[in-house]
């Protein structure tokens, strides 16, 4: 009988991360598709900024109440209103880049196209090998706490240096964390897909984000 029991446990486990990796890209799809529509919207009525501790505020409590209510439906709730928010956000960045590029559609195109071919192969890698990438815990969260202090002083300094670094920082990090979420998914890590939506969402915003200022910088033709 135990071996019944134990093929059993296996298939059980197996289906529940398959219905978590499911419901993961299904809601991922549908909050970047939010996203993208609130971002054109602000885009539209040409909306100005919002400022860093604005979007700080913002961002850290939509971030809190959805960590909050993960496991309600409360939580859906809060990640169309985050996702959403960060979409509003990101509309006023866009028509920077276009306003300040005589290539700026171009740029805005290749960061997107970039950051769509990354997420897509880091994840196919992750699903096909399967490898555990859960060691990468304890690097994450120091590099992204060090790159986000970063960031913020090379905002108050006005330091463009430091900002390019911190792009790049950015960049190898979101790419770590696609890796390190879809192997939590995977190895049963993480079952809860709305906080994995999120924590892709994120990775996903920040990478493109990160690789349209450095092609600002290298690429740009005022």
């Amino acid at each position: 009988m135990q071996p019944e029991i134990t093929t059993s446990s296996a298939s059980a486990s197996t289906l529940a991360t398959n219905k978590v990796l499911r419901n993961t890209y299904l809601l991922l799809s549908m909050t970047l598709l939010f996203s993208a529509m609130t971002a054109g919207i602000a885009m539209m009525i040409n909306m100005p900024p919002m400022g860093m501790i604005i979007t700080m505020v913002g961002y850290f409590a939509l971030l809190f109440l959805t960590t909050k209510f993960s496991n309600s439906g409360l939580g859906i709730v809060f990640v169309f209103a985050l996702t959403g928010f960060m979409g509003l956000t990101l509309g006023p960045i866009i028509n920077g880049y276009l306003n300040a590029f005589s290539n700026g559609h171009q740029l805005v195109m290749t960061a997107l196209g970039g950051t769509g071919v990354i997420f897509v192969a880091l994840s196919a890698y992750a699903l096909t090998t399967k490898k555990d990438f859960s060691f990468l815990g304890g690097f994450l969260m120091v590099g992204i706490l060090v790159a986000f202090l970063a960031g913020i002083g090379a905002m108050v300094f006005s330091m463009p240096a430091l900002s390019l670094a911190v792009s790049a920082m950015f960049i190898l990090l979101m790419s770590a964390m696609i890796l390190y979420q879809t192997s939590e998914i995977i190895h049963g890590g993480e079952t809860n897909y709305i906080l994995a939506t999120i924590s892709l969402y994120i990775s996903i915003y920040n990478l493109f984000l990160s690789l349209l200022q450095l092609l600002g910088v290298f690429g740009g033709n005022d």
